[in-house]
């Protein structure tokens, strides 16, 4: 079977790593690196030995397929370009900046038979797969996912660039739509909230509490799962998972016999299994394993999320005014 041919859209930091994976791979073929900057698209690309542009419009008639790594505002209209000329699209997370551009690139690409999968990276570990596998009936979940503050995904909100990863993950597995979301959230080094907190009430019951900061002093990624008569924790960072189940009979002091179960998992590349699961899709026409419809989802709980926390904030300053004009 013939390599895909594929075009790298976006050269910044994570465009090179995207490039260098696509170079990477039996099954595919690295044509261009895209970038409005044709000097930074041509660093990339000469490591790369491919080809360097700065217009998509004619890289799109010599390829089956993109990658999309531009900033979120542009995501929309690069992907939505790129499936109007029959070509397949691999787009970063978050799918788009707003739901209604999400809902028209799934349309399109529904419609046209291509395939658009969204880099949710966490959903390409074996922890979220194992997750996905086990977890059944869950009551309530807390993540916790912070890092300290870098320049690099300040474009969008802590919200879009780290939560919408757990949240997705959550969705993955959740058999119960959303019914409630409470959010808090702050920024600090950014223009945008660097900390948040959200509380999202599912239709059966079960409660998510999910932190994300990327102003914290050290890098910290785990997720535990709450279901009757089991406990299921995930430490990203060591990737580790731990499943503790009610056996039979007590032990001392008549707390409950456990079985605990334990994974461990060694360092896996995740964003060359992304890629490959997308060529992959491309080369068999078989469904992406993160699909635009996944995207979709993600994003409008995230969006929701978004309104929460500015509910939040027009209230303290409500409150805060309110106060002021007492005393």
């Amino acid at each position: 079977m013939a390599p895909v041919r594929m075009a790298v859209v976006g050269a910044g930091h994570f465009g090179a790593l995207h490039a260098e994976k696509v170079a990477r791979l039996d099954g595919a073929e690295l044509v261009a690196v895209v970038d409005v900057d044709a000097k930074r698209a041509r660093k990339v690309a000469k490591k790369q030995r491919s080809t360097a542009s700065d217009d998509l419009d004619a890289v799109l008639g010599q390829v089956d397929a993109i990658d999309v790594v531009t900033p979120t505002q542009s995501h929309h209209d690069v992907a939505k370009a790129a499936l109007e000329r029959g070509v397949h699209v691999l787009v970063e997370k978050p799918v788009t900046a707003r739901v209604e551009e999400a809902r028209e690139l799934c349309d399109l690409a529904r419609d046209r038979g291509l395939v658009l999968q969204v880099g949710h990276l966490v959903r390409f570990s074996e922890l979220s797969r194992m997750l996905q596998e086990r977890v059944r009936n869950p009551l309530y979940i807390e993540c916790i996912r912070v890092a300290p503050f870098k320049l690099r995904g300040t474009d969008v909100n802590v919200i879009l660039d780290l939560m919408i990863h757990d949240v997705d993950l959550i969705l993955s597995f959740m058999p119960a739509e959303i019914i409630d979301v409470d959010a808090a959230g702050a920024d600090v080094f950014s223009t945008s909230e660097d900390i948040a907190n959200a509380r999202i009430k599912f239709a059966n019951g079960c409660i998510a509490s999910i932190t994300a900061s990327r102003v914290a002093l050290k890098t910290e990624r785990k997720m535990r799962v709450f279901e009757p008569n089991c406990y299921t924790t995930v430490d990203y960072a060591t990737s580790t998972l731990r499943a503790y189940r009610r056996g039979h009979g007590t032990a001392a002091l008549g707390i409950p016999n456990l079985d605990i179960a334990k994974h461990e998992f060694g360092e896996a590349d995740l964003l060359l299994r992304e890629i490959e699961a997308f060529v992959e899709s491309v080369r068999t026409g078989t469904p992406p394993e993160v699909s635009g419809e996944d995207g979709l989802r993600a994003l409008e709980a995230a969006i929701r999320i978004n309104e929460s926390i500015r509910a939040h904030a027009a209230f303290v300053a409500e409150r805060t005014a309110a106060e002021g004009s007492a005393a």
